[in-house]
């Protein structure tokens, strides 16, 4: 099974190559996502071509392996990254159900040779709310609730 590893983490650093430094489209992230031992989507970074700060590799193997499998969760799916995922990829493989993530380069890799430096954010989740770099203040709460009231009473909603 090591070599299987090996397969597929190859496979995310050459998308991260070509990404980065043949389309320059993104920085040097890649993703395959695998199940039952088989690619069932790959994702490759692409924030600077889209001008999208949300198209990293993982969010973008995940959506993809979601619509392939037609289903928001990923059943026994492994994930592999050719770097350490950064907070938004990470809470997205935890929705998405992932079972497994394998990751090549370190967090400390990606920021000493790219700048990506994500130890902000990190800090930030520590905070409280009112304490964040960016403002956020609570409005109409109880109109909000309201429509939440419904979805709970909602006979036919998909359970998450």
């Amino acid at each position: 099974m090591a070599d299987k590893h090996e397969e597929f983490m190859a496979r995310a650093i050459a998308l991260s190559e070509k990404t980065s430094l043949v389309d320059s489209a993104g920085g040097v992230f890649g993703c395959v996502i695998v199940q039952d031992g088989e690619i069932i989507a790959e994702g490759a970074n692409r924030v600077v071509a889209e001008n999208d700060p949300t198209w990293h590799a993982e969010v973008e193997a995940i959506r993809k392996a979601c619509t392939t499998q037609k289903s928001f969760k990923l059943r026994n799916a492994t994930l592999y990254t050719s770097a350490e995922p950064c907070p938004m990829c990470l809470a997205a493989a935890y929705w998405a159900g992932v079972k497994n993530i394998y990751y090549a380069a370190q967090v400390e890799d990606a920021l000493t040779y790219g700048g990506f430096d994500d130890s902000m954010i990190y800090a930030e989740f520590k905070k409280d709310v009112g304490d964040r770099a960016i403002p956020a203040k609570q409005i109409m709460r109880a109109e909000a609730v309201e429509v939440w009231k419904k979805y709970a009473e909602k006979e036919d909603r998909v359970p998450y």
